[in-house]
């Protein structure tokens, strides 16, 4: 599904895998080390340099808008550009539906974004990237600001994306979950990956 080779920019040495379709694959290291400079670079959100191909078609082959609808970054803090949830969806029938698996009321598309916790706007982000049916979640973090329960909803989620063909790359701090979630880690320390088994 995607292919990655000799992938480089400021910060990253040059990182090289093949990510399946139904895989994840758990990135770790300390902060810092260089894991969301990575998963920009796939998205490519910044300048970087090597080859990605995402079912055999170049990167550079595809639009830059169809690119990142394929290939997915969800941000550890999403950005968002109104006053209120549900003007950032295309579908909310179908994004409330998302949102209430993930414990949130179906209210929630009236809420202001002010008034949105780290959580609530961590799970709506991702319930953003979702509705897209992205081929490759590239997700950052996705639940450092959530408690236990929500953690599991989570997973669940992107396991049930996953089940249906979808990949990811999940980055996180938390040994247990990246043994749950993915049977590869790449690990980062200084901006230089080496991949082992989770």
């Amino acid at each position: 599904m995607l292919s990655v080779h000799d992938l480089t920019r400021p910060g990253l040495s040059p990182v090289s895998f093949e990510l399946a379709a139904g895989e994840c694959i758990a990135v770790l290291g300390p902060s810092g080390a260089g894991k969301s400079l990575l998963l920009r670079s796939l998205a490519d959100l910044d300048p970087n340099s090597g080859t990605v191909t995402f079912n055999g078609a170049s990167r550079e082959s595809i639009p830059g808008p169809e690119w990142r609808r394929q290939v997915t970054y969800v941000a550890s803090e999403p950005g968002w550009w109104a006053a209120t949830v549900k003007p950032h969806y295309r579908n909310w029938t179908e994004a409330v539906e998302l949102a209430a698996s993930l414990g949130l009321s179906p209210e929630c598309g009236t809420w202001a974004i002010s008034r949105l916790s780290t959580g609530e706007r961590q799970r709506l982000g991702l319930v953003r990237a979702l509705v897209q049916r992205p081929e490759v979640l590239l997700l950052d973090e996705p639940t450092s600001g959530l408690d236990e329960a929500a953690h599991l909803k989570v997973e669940q989620i992107i396991a049930k994306a996953l089940e249906q063909g979808a990949a990811a790359l999940w980055v996180t701090h938390d040994l247990s979950q990246a043994k749950r979630v993915a049977a590869r880690t790449l690990r980062i320390e200084n901006g230089a990956v080496q991949e082992d088994s989770a």
